[in-house]
């Protein structure tokens, strides 16, 4: 009797500990009397019919690759532009491969395939998600990080805590521009695990377009409040979602972003980190501050790390969980790791009224935050009264009223009566 066949497949960008999950439910599988084959390079080569693109995986082959990185069957964020109309040869093409239970690796995107892929074959395919992402913005039950993330933020916070050690010695600062690009959960990650001098993520920002004005004023002001205490260097750490929610017209007025043929924005290659690093130069020149800014981005340096001991162990119990879960005839869940058990949480409750993956933020108004944020060096309110305003205005060369009048709105929030 021919054996049931589980089909693992890794969708969007690598995370650290993808590798884990594949290697826990191989195992598992094959303990429990199933086939497995891994299908090689995302959904891609299922979109074009391509049956070819899997691999057997056996517990030989799978046995050590829980503590490395990358993804044994790769993974691709390519999806055709007639998505809608090709996937009907996707659905052909996993029941011509025989697939019975589908694991699916992957973040928000991912998600929204496999629901879609489970609502088409319900009956003839099982599905199971396991969340992997390092921008951590799927909505874990207790606020557990997805897979992978604390793995890049480990790595993270080594590589700003080597440039904080440079600005230090050389007086310099660095802005870093970090992935995120709905949220700033690694931004913010990074910045508190190593004690950056101020980080700024989109959450922050009650308006639903960011002046780069205002960021720029935000970031020159903290290089200001670091000079007025004897120090010539600092780190910046930056959310790319930042850029999603940049005043496009206020962008377009900039050199240094990059266009299309039509002469429209590509908000995709903006790079933050660059683009501020000019204007707060010019910002702080213009009042008589030379400050040496580098720019950097980190992120792919995080992707396909080899996990941390806490996602090795994470991802062991997402695979053999997914496993345990399909076998008993579970399917459309997202599989999660909660107080000790390993739960599935309904594909219901991943996604919006909209049928869009819900999002998770970081909540600015949670203790954690507060920590986080009263810990940076940055303008504050009391910043603007008596000899703490005096001494801000004399490092910046201007008169009190003048830098209050100059900085004082980037402190104000949208309940306050000032704003």
């Amino acid at each position: 009797m021919k054996k049931e066949t589980v089909g693992i497949i890794v969708g969007g960008g690598p995370a650290p500990g993808i590798n884990g999950v594949i290697a826990a439910a191989t195992i598992e599988a094959i303990n429990q009397g199933k086939q497995v084959i891994g299908i090689v390079g995302g959904f891609s080569g299922l979109f074009e019919g391509n049956r070819d693109a899997v691999m057997p995986l056996t517990i030989d082959a799978v046995s050590r690759l829980h503590t490395t990185g990358g993804s044994i069957l790769r993974t691709s964020r390519d999806a055709p532009g007639d998505a809608q109309k090709k996937f009907e040869v996707l659905m052909h093409t996993l029941k011509e491969i025989g697939i019975k239970y589908l694991i699916t690796i992957g973040g928000e995107g991912t998600l929204f395939m496999s629901n879609w892929i489970e609502r088409e074959g319900r009956g003839s395919i099982n599905v199971v998600h396991t969340p992997k992402t390092i921008d951590n913005d799927i909505p874990i039950p207790g606020g557990f990080s997805t897979f992978g993330f604390q793995t890049a933020r480990h790595l993270g916070v080594k590589i700003v805590n080597n440039l904080m050690e440079d600005a230090r010695t050389m007086g310099r600062w660095y802005f870093i521009t970090t992935m995120g690009r709905h949220a700033g959960h690694l931004a913010i990650g990074i910045g508190k695990g190593s004690g950056a001098t101020i980080c700024l993520i989109p959450e922050e920002f009650e308006e639903s377009r960011i002046s780069v004005h205002k960021l720029v004023d935000i970031l020159s002001g903290s290089i200001i409040k670091r000079l007025s205490m004897g120090r010539d260097h600092g780190v910046a750490i930056l959310a790319e979602g930042l850029v999603e929610k940049c005043d496009l017209e206020e962008l377009n007025e900039y050199p240094d972003v990059e266009r299309d043929e039509s002469g429209r924005i590509r908000l995709a290659e903006i790079q933050l980190e660059r683009v501020l690093k000019r204007l707060v130069r010019d910002n702080l020149a213009a009042m008589g501050l030379k400050i040496t800014i580098v720019e950097k981005n980190i992120g792919y340096e995080l992707r396909a790390a080899p996990p941390i001991p806490y996602d090795i162990d994470y991802t062991r119990n997402l695979g053999y969980g997914a496993i345990r879960y399909l076998l008993k005839g579970g399917t459309a869940a997202m599989i999660v790791q909660f107080e000790g058990r390993i739960l599935p949480v309904p594909f219901a409750e991943m996604f919006d009224s909209k049928g869009r993956s819900k999002i998770r933020y970081v909540n600015i108004n949670s203790e954690v935050y507060e920590v986080a944020r009263n810990y940076m060096i940055r303008l504050e309110k009391d910043d603007f009264e008596g000899e703490q305003l005096a001494r801000l205005a004399e490092t910046a060369h201007m008169e009190p009223d003048a830098f209050r009048a100059k900085f004082s709105y980037i402190t104000l929030r949208r309940d306050d009566p000032a704003y």
